[in-house]
């Protein structure tokens, strides 16, 4: 994008106004998130139905305090991670794939653009499928009638049709959700405490657990669910308004993710624990005791799908191929969801999709650790967080091409993380920054991305 075009975007927003679907990859000059909505934004893009797998996951191997311990020690983490990121977007107002031509180059950002866009529009085909499956529910309980794949197409092309809005609609469907969302995970939280008291005692609470090695795997799991988000970080930063300090930002981001990702992880772990059942609409049934309530948590499911999808799952790819391809946003947003249909997510909810799940959430963090950590160290250390914006924009600048300091640090941080499968996206961040250092600091094809 040209100086020209940036500015012609200044002037369009200097009216105080975003369209809906009026999204571009230029510097955002028009922001329409205060601190609450902001808030909230978080609060219902963040409820990953992988959260109540990841739960589920570690009965056996965590009690409930530990359990419950782990996932605060990865929201800490996660909103640290997601201020300390994140900080780029909010300053200059420029998202994630603008941000990594500094460490990436403009041909180098396709690695970290593609390595974040395959787990959103997985995770999107996923939660669709379970937004179907009550979708599908709900209608064989009223109706009779039994389709899963009509319910599954449908609400995919619903989801789309409500991505095409941008972040105006993100913003009203996610601050409406977040309220409805957290009460009703604490009704179901309450209820499946009552329902299952006993079995929670003796097989969670009455055993040993553990807090070596597999507790810390626990807090990365639950950590890895967002992992993907602490990389992408400033396309959502950048919509938040100025004004909020860097403790204001973490604070945030933490009470935001935090209790949403705590009742998700318990209730899956409490009814796993309680009854053996790992297929998400099967927990939800078995947290409630009669018909309405049954169509009112189906909908929580629907509802939960939608706030998560359209903000975590579509707008990353989105700005991808917006930058890959140069597409028009609404015409990205399209092709993302039709992606998503390529996924084959019903061989994801199979009863044994859990532990599949578990070593996919180990495995593409360890790719996302790394690139965190490049970014950090370029724009902490390198860049001393001062940025030259214009050159962000110009193809035969400074940053052109492929800075291979980058890519070979983040495939080294992405090696040794590999080798800790269980805590990848922690054992990846100091080879993949110290190696990027060392790389800017020495190796000469790298110098020319220091100007």
């Amino acid at each position: 994008m040209s100086t020209a075009q940036i500015e012609d975007q200044a002037a369009a927003a200097a009216h105080g106004h975003k369209a809906a679907g009026e999204e571009s990859l230029a510097p955002q000059q028009t922001r329409i998130m205060g601190r609450w909505s902001y808030l909230f934004a978080w609060m219902g893009g963040c409820v990953s139905i992988g959260t109540f797998t990841m739960g589920s996951s570690i009965v056996g191997i965590l009690n409930l305090t530990q359990a419950t311990v782990a996932i605060l020690i990865g929201c800490f983490i996660i909103g640290l991670a997601l201020m300390i990121n994140g900080a780029a977007g909010y300053k200059y107002g420029i998202p994630f794939m603008v941000q990594a031509r500094s460490a990436f180059g403009f041909t180098g950002t396709r690695f970290p653009g593609l390595v974040r866009a395959f787990p959103a529009i997985v995770w999107f085909g996923f939660q669709s499928w379970i937004g179907a499956g009550a979708l599908n529910a709900i209608s064989v309980l009223l109706f009779g009638f039994d389709n899963i794949v009509f319910w599954f197409i449908t609400f995919q092309l619903l989801q789309t049709a409500l991505s095409v809005l941008g972040f105006q609609g993100i913003k009203w469907l996610e601050n409406i959700g977040a309220v409805f969302i957290l009460c009703s995970l604490a009704y179901m939280f309450v209820n499946v405490i009552i329902r299952f008291g006993d079995e929670i005692t003796n097989n969670l609470v009455n055993i040993e657990g553990t807090w070596g090695l597999p507790f810390w795997g626990a807090t990365m799991l639950f950590l890895g669910i967002y992992s993907t988000m602490i990389l992408n970080v400033s396309d959502y930063s950048r919509e938040h308004v100025h004004g909020s300090s860097r403790g204001l930002l973490t604070t945030i981001y933490a009470m935001s993710i935090g209790p949403v990702t705590l009742f998700m992880g318990l209730i899956g772990l409490m009814v796993t624990g309680a009854t053996g059942i790992t297929d998400t609409i099967q927990v939800f049934s078995s947290a409630v005791d009669n018909t309405p309530l049954l169509i009112v948590t189906l909908l929580f499911i629907i509802f939960a799908q939608v706030t998560t999808n359209v903000l975590n799952n579509v707008i990353p790819p989105t700005y991808v191929l917006m930058d890959v391809f140069k597409l028009p946003f609404r015409v990205a947003t399209v092709i993302v969801g039709f992606l998503a249909f390529a996924t084959f997510p019903w061989k994801l909810v199979q009863e044994e999709s859990a532990a599949g799940l578990q070593l996919f959430v180990q495995t593409y963090s360890a790719f996302l650790g790394p690139i965190f950590a490049v970014m950090v160290v370029d724009y902490y250390v390198i860049r001393r967080q001062t940025l030259d914006v214009e050159k962000f924009y110009d193809e035969a600048g400074p940053y052109s091409g492929v800075n291979w300091a980058a890519v070979i640090a983040s495939l080294i941080g992405a090696a040794v993380a590999l080798t800790f499968s269980s805590i990848s996206w922690y054992a990846s961040l100091i080879p993949a920054g110290l190696t990027y250092w060392l790389l800017m600091q020495h190796w000469g094809p790298a110098q020319r991305f220091r100007a």
